[in-house]
């Protein structure tokens, strides 16, 4: 008879609580602003390009987030990190931008205003997801 022996499984704990929330708020921020900013540009690009094109690439920002967050409950965070650190500048910048420079966004974005139409939630999820990765790394799981 032979044995089999099955590699070890992740940590539930990893891939439970904030990691399904953190996941499943990056699915729905990248739909949301996806469909936003398709909608926009294919109907009324000319009115606020800039506003647009920021709200499809907060879209895509959402899209890569998730993927690096999935990854790193499985210990590869180096990638989740950067991708959430420029989150967090790309929503700082765009949101103060919106605020001084009120005429390059005569409609708004994702991030304008640091995202106050969705509830200020693209303000706080990479912070959120940056708390979660730290967590992550205190708890020792990281790939070696």
């Amino acid at each position: 008879m032979t044995e089999t022996t099955t590699p070890p499984e992740p940590d539930h704990a990893v891939r439970s609580g904030p990691h399904k929330v953190l996941l499943a708020f990056y699915a729905l921020f990248t739909l949301a602003a996806g469909a936003r900013a398709a909608v926009q540009l294919a109907t009324d690009a000319d009115k606020a390009p800039v506003a647009y094109t920021l709200s499809a690439v907060a879209a895509l920002t959402y899209a890569a987030g998730w993927v690096a967050i999935r990854r790193a409950s499985v210990g590869h965070t180096g990638l989740a990190s950067v991708l959430l650190w420029v989150e967090l500048g790309g929503v700082l910048t765009v949101g103060t931008l919106s605020l001084v420079q009120r005429d390059w966004f005569p409609d708004a974005s994702v991030w304008s205003d640091y995202g106050i139409g969705y509830g200020f939630v693209p303000a706080v999820l990479p912070i959120a997801g940056l708390l979660w990765l730290r967590r992550q790394k205190v708890a020792g799981v990281t790939a070696s």
